[in-house]
């Protein structure tokens, strides 16, 4: 974009036109591109090009590259990025307030939960879903899965409306409600020594000895492996990412007992002195301290209180 075309890019206040730019910049970043995010806007290719160009006409600034080497976002597209989640998230909070004020439910819910929660018989986010359904069936619910820093920082920043997280060290920005548990046990895989082999004699230090694949932010996986001092051989970022590299035969490594449950019927994997290796987490529902939670929200939280509730 030349200098003289920058001089001439005055955005003024924003308008309805600029509001769907935004919302098909943020599609396009969200699907990883414009190809990509056909599907999503239900319009081709060329129209989203051209959205995007007249939102980088409309800003002065170049938003993102595009071309053989694929998409990427210019710094400046980065930051024109997140500030556009901050405003949708803004404008659907209004939204919300409007709907309360009309007594009514309506609008968009976002919820975002650690991975590999599903299987989990403790949890029953699915039976709160149902729940909420029945008495808010005008909330459309948008449903993610992230790690436990991506879950918190969502939802400070409004990205996420309600978080479902295992606990590891809490935040006074955030409002915490216990709702399930989890066990994990430590496996291991065919092709390693210790399949098969002999567990009962087994400590902490003979652990030591093999790689063990671990998490690689802060979790309670991270705070048992620093507990114990062992050391870290890989990293992964999700629970798939760890049974990857058990199922590769040269590592050790804490899964879900319910997500593990097919590798080790299969004759996958196998659990090491789960009596002795193994620790618990404690699943929370998280939400902002400040501004109060919507009334949507409001609803979901006790939906999931009360699913857990009846199946404690």
């Amino acid at each position: 974009m030349t200098t003289q075309q920058k001089k001439r890019a005055v955005l003024g206040q924003i308008s309805d036109a600029d509001i769907r730019l935004l919302r098909v910049f943020q599609a396009v970043v969200d699907c990883g591109g414009m190809t990509a995010a056909e599907l999503e806007l239900n319009i081709s290719t060329s129209t989203i090009s051209r959205h995007v160009k007249d939102l980088e006409t409309r800003l002065g600034l170049t938003l993102c590259r595009r071309g053989r080497s694929g998409f990427a976002l210019t710094p400046e597209g980065e930051r024109i990025h997140a500030e556009t989640r901050q405003l949708m998230a803004a404008t659907e909070s209004f939204r919300a307030s409007v709907d309360a004020l009309h007594h009514r439910l309506g609008g968009s819910l976002h919820v975002a939960v650690f991975d590999k929660t599903a299987s989990n018989p403790q949890a029953h986010i699915a039976q709160a879903v149902a729940l909420f359904r029945r008495q808010a069936p005008d909330v459309v619910i948008h449903l993610h899965v992230g790690t436990i820093q991506a879950i918190e920082q969502g939802v400070m920043a409004g990205h996420y409306q309600l978080g479902i997280i295992p606990e590891h060290r809490r935040s006074d920005s955030l409002a915490y409600e216990e709702l399930f548990g989890e066990t994990m046990l430590l496996y291991c895989a065919q092709g390693h020594p210790l399949f098969n082999a002999s567990h009962a004699p087994l400590t902490w230090a003979d652990v030591r000895r093999h790689a063990f694949a671990g998490l690689g932010y802060h979790s309670p996986n991270m705070e048992v492996s620093h507990r114990e001092r062992l050391q870290r051989s890989a990293t992964a970022f999700d629970q798939e990412s760890v049974a990857t590299f058990i199922l590769s035969g040269d590592f050790l490594g804490f899964l879900p007992d319910h997500y593990a449950q097919g590798f080790v019927q299969n004759g996958q994997m196998q659990a090491i002195a789960p009596a002795q290796f193994h620790y618990q987490c404690h699943f929370s529902a998280i939400v902002r301290q400040s501004p109060e939670p919507t009334q949507a929200t409001r609803l979901f939280q006790q939906c999931l209180a009360q699913a857990h509730l009846v199946a404690s």
